[in-house]
């Protein structure tokens, strides 16, 4: 298949075409996927209904509240409290996606995004950094571009380049590889980087936010996983020509000059791609 899709683009060269480039500030400031990740950023996301795309009903301060989806929490007006809450469902193996969405106007100081063990601290009095406020959690503070862990500011993110202008969007993608003990962030279509590392090997992780703004609502949505398995000659070979193409993930304009069995395998994923479809190239 791998030989089919190089074959044609070789045979088609006009059809292949620059990534197009993003416009965000934070582009400077990404870095190249590893394999495993660009993979995984391509693949169509799971369905909504996913436990993994709900927050605790247990782990959570008692001042925040999660909706009847168990997709969203929300803070009600509490002063002087900093309020956590994290994942139902928490990843010991294989690398993982979740999307985040938190409105900036939502979040005043100490809006932090980021993991926990299932340990960290759910609630405090005052205005401090919950996730990444003990040794248990690791959070990004979205407001400075500050990293928490062990209730001690370590460090900057994304690394390099001028932060202060940056204004971290809406949407904000958690990446978490427990194989490696990696946590990192997607901004747009920008990966900046390893956040932290070292994460403790076997340990169960779970998304968690850290929010001190009254009327705040944080949605959570799972993505998707891989095992711990090298990426299959398939996800490669429709990586590379989606890449060579031009084509975004969501996008699901047909291509004209590309034979019917192609399209539907680039659109396709691994999980739903038929073994007859596959043949059809071999």
């Amino acid at each position: 298949m791998g030989l089919t899709l190089c074959r044609w683009l070789c045979d088609n060269p006009h059809e292949s075409q620059n990534i197009p480039l993003s416009s965000s500030p934070f582009l400077p400031l990404s870095v190249v996927p590893p394999v495993r990740l660009a993979i995984l950023l391509d693949m169509p996301p799971v369905a909504p209904g996913d436990l993994r795309s709900q927050w605790s009903p247990t782990h959570r301060s008692p001042n925040l509240c999660v909706c009847a989806s168990g997709t969203s929490v929300c803070r009600p007006r509490v002063e002087r409290s900093s309020d956590a809450a994290q994942s139902a469902v928490g990843v010991s193996t294989g690398l993982h996606v979740w999307q985040i969405c938190w409105e900036e106007g939502q979040r005043g100081s100490h809006a932090l995004v980021g993991v926990s063990t299932g340990k960290c601290l759910l609630q405090m009095s005052g205005y401090t950094a919950l996730v990444g406020g003990d040794s248990c959690s690791w959070g990004w503070e979205l407001s400075t571009c500050q990293l928490w862990h062990g209730g001690e500011k370590v460090g900057m993110y994304p690394a390099g380049g001028a932060r202060q202008s940056l204004k971290v969007p809406e949407r904000v993608l958690v990446v978490v590889d427990a194989d490696a003990g990696m946590l990192g962030y997607v901004i747009g279509d920008c990966f900046l980087g390893e956040a932290f590392r070292d994460l403790p090997s076997g340990a169960e992780l779970f998304p968690a936010v850290s929010c001190v703004w009254g009327g705040a609502t944080i949605h959570l949505r799972y993505l998707n996983g891989l095992k711990r398995e090298a990426p299959s000659l398939l996800s490669l070979s429709r990586l590379t020509v989606r890449q060579s193409l031009g084509w975004d993930k969501g996008t699901q304009t047909q291509c004209p000059a590309l034979p019917l069995s192609l399209e539907r395998l680039l659109l396709a994923s691994d999980r739903t791609c038929s073994i007859n479809e596959r043949k059809t190239l071999l």
